[in-house]
């Protein structure tokens, strides 16, 4: 069967010949055809609701004009081509203002006219199996801005959900781009301190002496370029929550005194004397293990244990079964601007399969990429959503051909038999022990494969 499979087309005709040949093209390229041979008999085969109609403008009745707006009435999507003699081309323009979708002028080559078909229910296909998926990113769960199904982001959702109303402190830990600032922002969100500020500051984008006067501000005059008095982070977040991301790469120095602000809640300014007391939440992220680094000396014991209170373990894109599909749809509708865009079922099936080592953040990029590339087009297409290296190709596309295991092995076995019983010239008896099988299963075997026939010799 065909692509197209089940899909049903009305074809509305009343000229027999044009009927017969069209419908048979129709049928051999897979589409189930309704036939009808005056506007009334096809308005009344919409109640079979048909995939696609293809209606000539003049026929018994009303004509293929009425039969449109009764189409259209019933179902606005649903893909009309209207069949024109050269007098009623204008006429076929009207049906396009109308709602067709296209339109072909008579006499004309079947096959064009099954490509049509073919093209428009393909759209409509794809239209509907994003509506599905539209339906099921409504019932996915969600928290914050992050959507997912799988189970491994149920546990996280479910964890986050638990500790948001608490104080404590958390450390998400992940690779990068799992969306460990979502996850922050979420417990932000979802806590009492939601009418808060939420700060974020990541220790990997400054050098020491920057991130530093960041974190905890500095007075006028506190070193060469501090011409005025700054607030840093710590003071910004106070009574919301204070994010520190890739916290691995915060310098031992800082390090030491970020100890002290999560032991008494309290610092100085850099180049100042007065103690200022802050009331703020610390939720750290980290893409590497820290007890690692612990046991590197690159990171202070008594910190990890500090800010390791609530661990959240934030999955790569690539344990999250079942995610890609809802991620897309998620993240078409946050960058297309109201546009609607499809993409088909084995563009898809390839975005699951692709790994994605940048993990959400790189999926994000691809559907940016796709859209801005899209230009006119509905569907965003596979080279533009998926890297173009050649490594990746053979993990996202599947070979030409995957035959069944059973066939092949049966084959294989079949080949074993034949070399067998050639090694042994056909001498049965020497043919099983080689095999370590017994005579009856051998002849079983040869039987199976249509191999009985071969000469019986050395029974004894």
């Amino acid at each position: 069967m065909s692509q197209a499979g089940a899909l049903t087309v009305l074809l509305a005709e009343d000229e027999v010949l044009i009927a017969e040949t069209l419908g048979d093209a129709l049928g051999d390229a897979g589409f189930r055809v309704l036939f009808a041979k005056d506007t009334a008999e096809a308005i009344g085969k919409l109640a079979e609701d048909p995939d696609v109609i293809v209606s000539d403008i003049r026929m018994p009745g009303e004509g293929g004009m009425a039969l449109l707006k009764a189409s259209v009435e019933a179902d606005p999507d649903r893909p009309v081509i209207m069949m024109t003699g050269f007098a009623t081309v204008d006429n076929a323009v009207e049906a396009m203002r109308l709602g067709a979708v296209n339109y072909v002028q008579k006499p004309f080559d079947n096959e064009s006219v099954v490509q049509m078909v073919r093209g428009t229910s393909r759209v409509r296909a794809l239209e509907a199996e994003n509506r599905a998926l539209r339906e099921q990113l409504k019932g996915a769960m969600s928290c914050g801005q992050m959507v997912g199904a799988s189970g491994t982001m149920a546990a996280v959702f479910e964890r986050i959900r638990t500790v948001a109303v608490t104080d404590a402190t958390v450390l998400i830990t992940g690779e990068s781009g799992t969306g460990k600032e979502r996850v922050a922002l979420a417990l932000h969100e979802a806590s009492a301190r939601s009418e808060g500020p939420f700060v974020a500051i990541s220790c990997a984008a400054l050098p020491e002496s920057l991130l530093e006067a960041e974190l905890f501000g500095h007075e006028k005059g506190a070193f060469t370029d501090a011409h005025r008095e700054k607030r840093g982070r710590f003071e910004l977040a106070d009574g919301g929550t204070l994010f520190l991301d890739d916290i691995d790469d915060m310098p031992l120095a800082v390090q030491v005194k970020l100890l002290r602000v999560l032991q008494e809640r309290n610092f100085e300014r850099l180049g100042g004397e007065q103690t200022i007391d802050v009331d703020i939440r610390i939720v750290a992220a980290t893409k590497a293990p820290l007890r690692g680094l612990v046991r590197a000396g690159t990171f202070r014991e008594d910190l990890f244990y500090r800010i390791n209170v609530v661990p959240v373990q934030l999955p790569p894109l690539r344990d999250r079964d079942g995610d890609v599909p809802l991620l897309v749809r998620h993240l078409i509708e946050r960058h297309a601007k109201g546009r609607e865009y499809t993409i088909s079922a084995a563009t898809m099936t390839m975005l699951e399969r692709y790994p994605w080592p940048g993990n959400v953040r790189e999926l994000e990029n691809a559907v940016q990429r796709g859209i801005a590339l899209a230009g006119k087009n509905k569907e965003l297409e596979r080279e533009h959503l998926l890297p173009l290296d050649k490594r990746w190709r053979g993990a996202t596309e599947p070979a030409d051909e995957v035959r069944p295991l059973r066939e092949v092995l049966k084959e294989t076995e079949a080949a074993h038999l034949k070399r067998a019983l050639e090694a042994t010239a056909g001498h049965r008896t020497q043919c099983a022990d080689m095999l370590g099988i017994s005579r009856k299963v051998l002849w079983e075997k040869l039987k199976e494969h249509g191999l009985q026939e071969s000469d019986d010799k050395g029974e004894g």
